[in-house]
């Protein structure tokens, strides 16, 4: 009934609203008749036909028939290096200024040609820039840069955008040791506002830029968000555009709907829109012209006179004429959201996007905007559209067949072993399920999709819904498998400790790409968990060495049911038979499957190699994780270099709990003990192992532990600081306890018997109070906030 009345109030308005148009038409000096629109010379005419059409009949811009746009993309089996007159004439945005859109197409098709030749060279994200380059071209000729800015979400969207802003030259050193990074980059360019490796920051960002320039009193306040490639998916998008509609702050948000996220996922486009037609690119041009927002404020500024219900009905109208226009029937939750929605519009086609981002920079309107374009990702390169994944990520490869140039196959990767190993447990157990967030094929889900659909859940980029949706799943007692790249769970880090640590939930957090990742750059390291997550109470934490330890401890994770579990793993490949049986003292003739293993003990190390018992010095090489290999290899070298010195290297396994046994062993046996992990400077196994040492060894007497492992309890700030405050006294008291007793010893020399114990003892007295009064005194102002 709702569908109906709304129709019906549709067919109601159109008529009126056609004859409104024609006559702004007729005042602005040209006519609409019927089945035809003509065209003002001028570039911000209010009504145009499109141009081309995105979808089943998908036509590229550069195809067209006028001007230097008739150029066709060549087939990949006649490619031939393309000349790049224009292209090479552009140094920067100011260079494109003067340009007709005629050259304009020519400098996109250029410019797309040059991001596939600079690529195929170097490897990296390929097709998501091809679906942006006319878009990036509008941006850069319509807006002045970097005074304006421009805000890229996902950045590895930016080739075509770093092209034209100086550093073309620069990229044959893209994603290498001190070049070109793939993502915006604040530190490389002034044309680079704001980084983002990971995505849906964007309109957060542009936001804050745009309040920023206001509040300065800056004449030209045009901030621009790009997001694209699922960046949508994000929550934090949607936080930041009802903020946005709330404060009616001025802003322009460009919805790059490529009907992909990040990897295909099978999960259609946020929009999730029918493909844009001629009608939209008309009604889209005419509801961004100045003329029409004029008459809309004129005509919002009569409605203010009518009585508070008639205002209410004139905004409905006004919703659903320009819903009636656009042909868009989800404008109306852009619109509810505070924003002037426009689209969908062909992002390939200038004729139209120009003159649309033209009106919409010379708008004297407050109301932010949501610009919704249609692009094709890997669009102009058949190959990339032929590719499963569309190209997104690739290595160096042959541009006329796009395949990649990619070493010999080696061993199996630590990700594949994860996907086989959770496959064999869900043939074992119905409630193990598999969750991701928009990275099925790089996590390895994709594969346990293909076997248990029912049981895998792709989320969409969205962490911190999926770790919350685990924590659901395993309160009605599920199996929840949560496989996040190590960067990308900083992301759900508040769920992770509200909803799964606090509750104790027994989720598993599969953490793929955990340590250094290589040419993704400081924006994907994957170096920060084990700081973030060794922080946390009643969790376990587990670093496999080898491919055989992670199918372990995938199992072992399984078998937890009372508290949350990670295993981290790196990007790459395992060793295989002969580097396991060369490094680690395995005895195996073939790599065992996941059913052949068994899981390992909770909190327990291994000894890999140990130091021969008459070594005059003994050195413990303590490790997590991949640094195992480094550690055995040194002990290698130490052994051909010298035979004083013997070495033991330790694998520790787990990070929470530490095997104490282990290193309480290696302390009492070895004259150093040495950690070595992939973290930051504050290396965290370093922190705990002389943690447990300073309390366990240094003072065996001492038998005060800390205030709680956990925080499931109710007390002040105060209450805390008179704890520190005693703890620290205590420790500090205790520990100077054999220094002060040996300098009483010293005073009391000499003397014998009864005469002399007493001294040492009136001696220890007023030494241990008198310090005990200083200590309080000066430790006092120090704990008080603790």
């Amino acid at each position: 009934e709702v569908v109906r009345r709304k129709r019906r109030i549709m067919r109601c308005i159109l008529v009126p609203l056609s004859a409104a148009v024609c006559v702004l038409g007729a005042v602005n000096g040209f006519q609409l008749s019927p089945g035809q629109v003509s065209n003002l010379p001028a570039q911000r005419s209010l009504l145009c036909s499109s141009r081309g059409r995105i979808g089943g009949g998908l036509t590229d811009g550069s195809q067209r028939k006028n001007g230097a746009g008739s150029a066709r993309m060549a087939a990949p089996s006649d490619y031939v290096p393309v000349p790049k007159p224009l292209l090479d004439k552009v140094n920067f945005p100011m260079d494109i200024k003067g340009m007709s859109i005629a050259e304009l197409k020519q400098l996109s098709y250029e410019l797309r040609w040059e991001t596939i030749e600079q690529v195929s060279r170097t490897g990296g994200h390929l097709s998501a820039s091809l679906g942006v380059t006319e878009l990036t071209v509008a941006l850069h000729y319509v807006f002045n840069c970097p005074e304006d800015k421009i805000v890229w979400d996902v950045a590895h969207q930016c080739y075509p955008h770093k092209m034209l802003t100086g550093r073309r030259s620069r990229f044959p050193t893209l994603r290498q040791w001190n070049g070109l990074s793939g993502f915006t980059k604040r530190k490389e360019s002034e044309y680079d506002c704001f980084g983002a490796g990971h995505s849906s920051t964007s309109i957060s960002a542009a936001l804050g830029m745009s309040v920023g320039k206001q509040l300065t009193g800056k004449q030209v306040n045009n901030c621009i968000a790009v997001i694209g490639d699922g960046a949508i998916t994000g929550g934090m998008a949607y936080e930041a555009m009802n903020c946005a509609g709330y404060l009616k702050q001025r802003m322009i948000v460009i919805l790059n709907d490529n009907g992909q996220v990040s990897l295909p996922t099978g999960t259609p486009s946020a929009a999730g829109t029918v493909p844009v037609g001629a009608l939209s690119a008309s009604s889209s041009k005419m509801l961004s012209s100045q003329p029409f927002l004029d008459a809309r404020a004129a005509a919002k500024s009569i409605s203010k006179l009518f009585p508070e219900d008639l205002q209410k009905l004139t905004r409905k109208v006004d919703e659903l004429a320009r819903s009636a226009v656009s042909g868009e029937e989800g404008a109306s939750l852009w619109e509810e959201l505070g924003f002037y929605y426009l689209g969908p519009i062909d992002g390939h086609d200038l004729d139209n996007l120009v003159p649309i981002l033209e009106n919409l920079r010379d708008s004297d309107s407050s109301k932010p905007v949501m610009l919704h374009i249609r692009t094709e990702k890997g669009r102009g390169y058949l190959p990339a559209l032929k590719a499963s994944d569309r190209m997104h990520g690739v290595a160096q490869f042959d541009i006329p067949t796009g395949q990649q140039k990619k070493g010999a196959p080696g061993q199996p990767t630590y990700t594949s072993y994860f996907s086989n190993t959770l496959c064999e447990l869900a043939r074992q157990d119905p409630t193990v399920v598999g969750i991701t967030a928009a990275m099925p094929g790089g996590t390895g889900l994709d594969n346990f999709g293909r076997f248990f659909p029912k049981r895998t859940f792709d989320v969409g980029i969205a962490e911190q819904h999926a770790v919350t949706f685990a924590a659901g799943m395993a309160v009605e007692g599920l199996k929840p498998f949560c496989a996040i790249y190590s960067t990308f769970l900083q992301r759900g880090y508040d769920q992770l400790v509200h909803d799964v640590v606090i509750q104790s939930l027994p989720v598993r957090f599969m953490i793929d790409r955990a340590g250094l990742v290589g040419n993704d750059g400081p924006t994907h390291h994957g170096c920060y968990d084990l700081a973030y997550l060794g922080t946390l109470p009643n969790i376990v934490i587990m670093a496999p060495a080898d491919e055989i330890e992670l199918m372990r401890m995938i199992k072992t994770s399984w078998a937890i049911d009372d508290k949350p579990s990670c295993v981290r793993y790196p990007r790459g490949n395992g060793f295989g038979v002969e580097g396991l049986n060369a490094l680690f003292g395995y005895s195996l003739d073939e790599i065992p499957g996941p059913s052949d293993v068994s899981a390992i003990e909770v909190g327990k190390g291994r000894i890999v190699r140990r130091a021969k018992a008459d070594m005059k010095i003994k050195v413990a090489l303590l490790t997590i994780g991949t640094r195992l290999e480094q550690a055995v290899r040194a002990a290698q070298l130490i052994q051909e270099e010298t035979t004083d010195v013997g070495v033991t290297v330790a694998d520790g396994r787990f990070m929470k709990p530490l095997d104490k046994d282990m290193i309480r062993q290696l302390a009492e046996t070895h004259d150093v003990i040495v950690t070595a992990e992939e973290v930051m400077k504050m290396a965290v196994l370093w922190a705990s192992v002389c943690t447990y040492i300073c309390r366990s060894l240094l003072l065996p007497r001492l038998r005060i532990r800390q205030l709680a492992e956990s925080c499931d309890f109710n007390i002040t700030a105060e209450e805390v600081g008179k704890i520190a405050l005693l703890w620290a006294s205590v420790c500090i008291y205790v520990g100077l306890f054999r220094r002060l007793r040996q300098v009483a010893r010293y005073q009391c020399h000499g003397r014998s018997g009864r005469e002399g114990k007493i001294a040492l003892l009136w001696a220890s007295v007023c030494l241990y109070v008198g310090l005990f009064r200083r200590l309080w005194l000066f430790l006092k102002p120090r704990c008080v906030y603790v």
